[in-house]
């Protein structure tokens, strides 16, 4: 790489870690920038997806405090996680780099239009998190009128509906199947393109869990870690990875996630995302173009 490049992906990386922290799909923006210092698609992929794991790190580091209760949830799921990302890897890894040309354009307009109805899939979340909240409370008012537990009794269901403690699975077998099944197909994905995939994570698990946003986004940073670590060793043991621009992309998304962590507040969002938007959608049919030129 000349100097040309590692600029072009500082400049990617810190604005990859800000778009991240603010919006999601930081990856839009630095798969492109992978792609267009030379690097061929397959290549560019496998590199994106070992220069991000940091972030996923330090998120789960982050959110710590809305995992509280969701720990048998997560030893649950994370072995499911972990298969699929390996199998997503395998698929990267055991078909011909033109099938991964021709899909990749459609993953990367999948993932913009993820990012594009997000705050839509957030309402989805919300509304699903309010009426579980509610049946939560109205149950637990009629354990403690039932049992006469008493105020005391009252106070601390109301306390396990808020939060979500309590509630570390699904209810009912076949929502426990639903999650394990959104997890795979959601690792599957990040194993063999990866770009959105916390969007994607949060608009599923909102499917199959009456839970917070926050608790939600919590356990997705756990899951999309995972995938991630299990990227890294495949990878790195199996595939051709450029270390140069991994050292040049994950320090400058660790920098720009702090930074755009702190600027969440002052940045309108909405504006930030419409770009990234604009630039996913133009990036997914140039490479629509390429493909099939």
């Amino acid at each position: 790489m000349d100097v040309g490049h590692v600029l072009l992906l500082v400049a990617a990386g810190l604005a990859a870690g800000v778009v991240n922290a603010i919006a999601g799909g930081g990856s839009l923006i630095t798969f492109p920038s992978l792609l267009g210092v030379g690097l061929p698609s397959v290549e560019a992929n496998v590199t994106n997806s070992v220069s991000v794991f940091p972030g996923y790190v330090s998120s789960v580091a982050g959110s710590r405090a809305d995992l509280a209760g969701q720990g048998r949830r997560a030893a649950s799921i994370l072995p499911t996680s972990a298969l699929g990302g390996a199998a997503g890897c395998a698929l990267l890894l055991g078909t011909p780099a033109r099938a991964f040309e021709v899909v990749v354009p459609f993953l990367v307009l999948a993932a913009t239009a993820t990012l594009a109805f997000q705050e839509r899939l957030r309402a989805l979340v919300g509304r699903r998190s309010r009426a579980g909240a509610a049946r939560r409370s109205q149950t637990g008012a009629a354990r403690e009128s039932q049992t006469g537990a008493g105020r005391n009794g009252q106070a601390e269901a109301d306390r396990k509906s808020r939060t979500g403690v309590g509630q570390d699975s699904p209810a009912g077998p076949d929502r426990r199947v639903a999650l394990h099944v959104v997890v795979f197909i959601g690792a599957v994905y990040g194993g063999y393109f990866g770009a959105a995939l916390g969007v994607m994570y949060v608009a599923a698990l909102a499917l199959v869990l009456d839970e917070s946003l926050n608790r939600i986004n919590a356990l997705k940073n756990v899951l999309s870690a995972c995938v991630g670590l299990v990227t890294v060793v495949v990878f790195a043991i199996f595939a051709k990875i450029h270390w140069g621009a991994v050292l040049v992309v994950a320090p400058a998304t660790v920098v720009g996630g702090y930074a755009g962590a702190r600027l969440a507040r002052r940045l309108p969002a909405p504006v930030l995302k419409a770009l990234i938007v604009t630039f996913g959608a133009v990036i997914g049919v140039v490479l629509l173009w390429r493909a099939f030129r």
